[in-house]
């Protein structure tokens, strides 16, 4: 099985608010600031409470939500040359092998942590902080049925 591919800007940025949201420890904080921002918003509301800590925690809330929303997705892809080149991947039974006009690379499954599917990707995971996406765009039904089959049987994570 292979597949050409090129990325698409929106779709990427998409792709790596997914990647943080999956990440248990941001999870939680974007629980922990949430139950802190509701919890002072009813203190506030009772009278309980003076409106600094709902302002502060409403100005937590949304930074965390401009960081991992905006800052940190469109940081990752202009910093990062592969989104701009264009590819070939290969599924073979023993590797994944990646190639573009300046060379490839090879990855035998093992390497591979885990996997996920997002709407618009399948995101590959070497370790709990690098990952590649394969975009599903150019993919037919049958191909990401075949796919997801080898990447069940093929990744244990």
């Amino acid at each position: 099985m292979h597949l050409s591919f090129t990325y698409n800007k929106p779709k990427v940025i998409q792709a790596l608010r997914y990647h943080f949201v999956q990440s248990p420890e941001i999870r939680i904080l974007l629980i922990l600031v949430n139950v802190f921002a509701i919890l002072a918003a009813a203190l506030f509301y009772t009278k309980k409470i003076r409106p600094e800590p709902f302002l502060l925690g409403s100005v937590i809330w949304m930074a965390l939500m401009a960081t991992f929303w905006y800052f940190l997705p469109n940081s990752i892809y202009n910093k990062s040359a592969t989104f701009k080149d264009s590819f070939i991947i290969y599924f073979n039974a023993d590797a994944v092998v990646l190639e573009n006009e300046r060379g490839e690379v090879r990855w035998d499954w093992n390497k591979f942590s885990k996997f996920f599917e997002s709407p618009h990707f399948f995101h590959f995971y070497f370790d709990a902080k690098s990952f590649f996406l394969v975009p599903k765009e150019n993919m037919g039904e049958e191909f990401k049925h075949e796919l997801r089959g080898v990447l069940r049987e093929k990744i244990k994570g």
